[in-house]
């Protein structure tokens, strides 16, 4: 009996022994910065945040679109493309559904607790947007009992909760509804990132909205990669400084923005 005891321990400790090993192996593994990078990986946009990602004649196109497939490039991966509402984006880099995004993403404290982030890529801010006739709001000051349209999921959303009293955030999945319901009446103001609501307004709403108020919560976008990615966190780090450098960076912001990036960028 003592010998099947001592027996079975043996094989217990060696079991345990081995199975720590493995799971060491693969701590390691996926803390090394210096790992090979996997031959393809799949990327989450949005489906209509222009000018940074939109649909055009069947295809996604635009600034977030051409900047992740210049990344790619130059870090030498290929790119599986799946395209989502972006209230489902970070979600489905924390399920490893995605194993990276482009989508005018903040980088905040709060979404750094559960995904990673790339060096800043674009530096934003939130504005508002309301009627070409409405001259009673000028500012969130004027906001108090008023309805705000915004995305749902964004930092907008949350601003108008933790910074606007008494405005009601009303939220839609697609972006466009969100205008649609200032220039229809459901909402008084529409609030979100200025380089979206000033392409609208150029593009589509130019006699129907205007922009008023201060630029609101500057903030930078950051390519979203799912966490204990260290090695994939720095290749693409390298790649965005080489384009930035090499000028590729520039030529797609003038295309889609119209004009030389900021100095800082």
């Amino acid at each position: 009996m003592n010998v099947r005891k001592r027996l079975f321990s043996g094989i217990a400790i060696a079991a345990s022994l081995a199975l720590t090993a493995g799971l060491s192996a693969c701590s390691s593994g996926s803390d090394d910065e210096d790992a090979p990078l996997e031959d393809s990986y799949t990327y989450a946009t949005d489906t209509s945040f222009v000018p940074f990602e939109f649909k055009k004649d069947g295809k996604y196109v635009g600034f977030d679109i051409d900047l992740i497939t210049a990344v790619a490039d130059e870090a030498g991966f290929e790119l599986k493309q799946e395209v989502t509402n972006f209230d489902g984006i970070i979600p489905g880099l924390q399920t490893g559904s995605f194993d990276l995004a482009v989508a005018g993403i903040s980088i905040t404290d709060e979404r750094k607790q559960t995904i990673d982030f790339s060096d800043p890529y674009y530096k934003s801010g939130l504005i508002l947007g309301v009627p070409n006739d409405n001259d009673d709001i000028k500012s969130i000051d004027d906001l108090d009992g008023k309805t705000v349209a915004t995305r749902l999921g964004s930092t907008s959303a949350a601003y108008i909760e933790d910074n606007i009293k008494g405005a009601d955030a009303k939220t839609y999945e697609q972006l466009d509804q969100a205008y649609l319901a200032v220039e229809s009446g459901s909402a008084d103001a529409v609030l979100y990132d200025q380089p979206n609501v000033a392409y609208y307004i150029r593009t589509e709403g130019e006699d129907k909205l205007k922009m008023v108020g201060d630029l609101l919560e500057a903030q930078d976008y950051g390519i979203a990669i799912s966490k204990d990615n260290p090695n994939l966190v720095k290749a693409v780090n390298e790649a965005l400084a080489t384009i930035k450098d090499d000028g590729t960076y520039a030529d797609m912001y003038k295309k889609w923005f119209g004009e030389e990036p900021p100095a800082d960028d």
